[in-house]
């Protein structure tokens, strides 16, 4: 039933007007270029007079423009080209105004949206951590049925419910998720969202958890708010730890010790939650409170030396499409612009194990390649304004 909802939202896709394309497949062995005023290249290199040549869905030729040159297939201006950004934390299943009565077809719906405004804010890939969907809508964008980012997902998060489970039980959920092709693992190792919490698995519980993962291959992704869920998920080997809004200086640098990586949110999210009419007073007095503390954080993970940074908002519903406001966030915190792109593209891409594929433009990778309006070095605000995109090769915009 899902299934043929995803078709049917797919249809109705190619049938709204306001999106203006639905996917555009070039004809195979046939080349493509396109041309802009510069290139950032996903690895901190900036080039002036950029020229990228695709065929097949992969990148051929990164360089200076021909001379004589000749025309492009795709002549951007005053633009500059990136690789697809990558979100490292989203909810693409969620969405706005979920009614208990909503058929399939309408969620499948929203869902084809939340796909679609986010590819079109020049996310080619996004890592959604968690729903029994996802793996439907993961299948149906990579056999072009419907416009969206290349999604990873993790199925099926561990809940605060699995706290009571044994250690072998924990184990087998894991070779479960891995036999039901999960792409990560996720775990809640803190209640509740940003702000003050506790944890929930015991030491032990992570080091079972993360451990099998491990040694089956999955990654895993841990959310965790307070310094001692933060120590726990990283003396554990977890791959990821996300949030870490209360985490310390002595944290941050036992994670670059270990090797942990980093996916701090900044503002997005808690200006999303702020957003809801149905928030208690309580409830935004302490979301408005946390919300300057989250910038104080991220400054004090920027000066930790060796803590690698990845890019991921934590968005869901309406708010997916706006990760331009989280990369503003990030510079106006203390990060520096290059630093920002390059955490939203190669960094991201290796946390996923997909370095070899994706965040950098770069002969023999997949065509992963957005331009924005001007220079995103000079002004982030560029990043609102997406006039390009193409995801394997496959141009939307």
């Amino acid at each position: 039933m899902i299934a043929r909802a995803l078709l049917i939202a797919a249809t109705a896709a190619r049938l709204l007007p306001a999106q203006p394309n639905a996917g555009t497949r070039m004809p195979p062995d046939s080349v493509v270029s396109i041309h802009a005023a510069r290139l950032i290249d996903g690895h901190g290199q900036l080039m002036s007079d950029a020229w990228i040549e695709v065929r097949d869905g992969r990148i051929i030729r990164v360089g200076a423009a021909p001379r004589p040159r000749r025309p492009a297939t795709y002549e951007l201006g005053d633009a500059t080209l990136l690789p697809g950004l990558i979100d490292a934390h989203v909810h693409i299943a969620g969405y706005a105004n979920r009614r208990a009565t909503d058929t399939p077809s309408e969620a499948a719906l929203a869902r084809a949206g939340n796909l679609y405004a986010t590819l079109m804010a020049g996310v080619t890939t996004v890592q959604s951590v968690g729903d029994q969907t996802d793996v439907e809508l993961r299948d149906a964008v990579a056999r072009g049925r419907i416009p969206g980012p290349r999604i990873l997902t993790a199925i099926a998060p561990f809940q605060f419910r699995d706290t009571t489970l044994s250690l072998d039980s924990l184990r087998g959920l894991v070779r479960g998720l891995k036999a039901r092709d999960a792409d990560v693992v996720k775990i809640f190792v803190s209640t509740g969202p940003l702000t003050t919490t506790r944890q929930t698995f015991t030491d032990v519980q992570l080091a079972a958890i993360c451990g099998e993962a491990n040694a089956l291959g999955l990654r895993t992704v841990v959310h965790a708010v307070e310094p001692a869920s933060v120590r726990a998920a990283t003396v554990a080997k977890c791959t990821q730890i996300e949030h870490g809004s209360y985490a310390t200086e002595d944290e941050f640098r036992l994670m670059a010790a270990n090797g942990t990586i980093f996916d701090p949110q900044v503002c997005i999210v808690l200006r999303g939650y702020l957003e809801d009419p149905q928030l208690s007073a309580s409830q935004r007095e302490q979301f408005s409170k946390a919300l300057p503390h989250l910038s104080v954080m991220f400054a004090n993970a920027l000066r930790t030396p060796g803590l690698k940074l990845v890019f991921g908002t934590d968005l869901t519903g309406s708010s997916l499409g706006r990760q331009w406001e989280e990369l503003e966030c990030r510079v106006k915190a203390g990060e520096s612009p290059m630093a920002t792109l390059t955490s939203a593209t190669s960094t991201a891409a290796e946390a996923m194990r997909l370095g070899d594929r994706i965040g950098t433009l770069k002969p023999g990778y997949d065509a992963d390649i957005i331009a924005v309006r001007g220079n995103p070095l000079e002004d982030m605000a560029t990043m609102r304004h997406v006039v390009f995109v193409m995801r394997g090769g496959v141009m939307y915009r």
